[in-house]
């Protein structure tokens, strides 16, 4: 019998980022221990985290392989290495022979890791208000913007799920920037593939567990 991995997570339950691995994480059933890092508090600027991570973010993602560790900080990374490192689990990506849709799927998800969520990121928020800005208006129309992209490309190949009937690393992405999108007050509802994949994710047990209002550092 394999061993069971030995992997951790340093998250924070409002971090969508952390979030979409773990969906991911759970989708492929994969046992994973928790280390919260409060955001809020600035945990993530202290020296012990920043020896960890220094891009002093979250997700920090470490795998103890046995005979060493393996820390990746960047989230989609860390879902490319899950593909990689666990290719027996629920595959997260089209066949290696579908070169067009392993393309597809890591596009749609870009939008969001590369594109949306870092200019609607806690440290952009904070400096686009210390600049005297409407933080709640910008985070909602960056976040328009990203959904927009990702409705006109997703709802040519959509199915059940942003690729056909198969929950890719889309999925996950799309659904954390979702639970942001209605955060910020974006009418979800503009943006019909959209919410329709995001209501079936939301029946996926694993996306129930990894939601942020079901994590144990949730204070809200």
């Amino acid at each position: 019998m394999a061993a069971v991995p030995d992997i951790t997570l340093h998250t924070f339950f409002r971090s969508s980022s952390a979030g979409r691995l773990r969906i991911a994480l759970g989708l492929k059933n994969l046992p994973y221990k928790s280390i919260f890092v409060n955001l809020t508090s600035g945990e993530q600027f202290t020296g012990a985290y920043k020896a960890l991570n220094p891009s002093q973010t979250v997700p920090l993602f470490v795998h103890n392989t046995g005979s060493h560790s393996i820390s990746i900080g960047q989230s989609f990374a860390a879902l490319e290495y899950l593909e990689e490192a666990f290719p027996t689990y629920t595959p997260l990506l089209p066949p290696s022979n579908d070169l067009e849709g392993r393309a597809y799927v890591r596009t749609l998800a870009n939008i969001i890791v590369s594109d949306t969520q870092p200019v609607t990121s806690l440290r952009l928020l904070k400096r686009v208000e210390r600049l005297g800005a409407d933080r709640l208006l910008w985070a909602r129309e960056m976040t328009v913007i990203g959904l927009s992209a990702y409705e006109a490309i997703v709802k040519h190949k959509a199915g059940i799920y942003s690729y056909g009937n198969q929950i890719t690393l889309a999925d996950a992405c799309l659904t954390t920037l979702v639970w942001n999108a209605y955060l910020y007050g974006v009418d979800v509802q503009e943006f019909p593939t959209v919410e329709r994949i995001f209501k079936r994710m939301s029946e996926e047990p694993a996306v129930i567990r990894a939601h942020w209002k079901n994590q144990d550092d949730c204070t809200e």
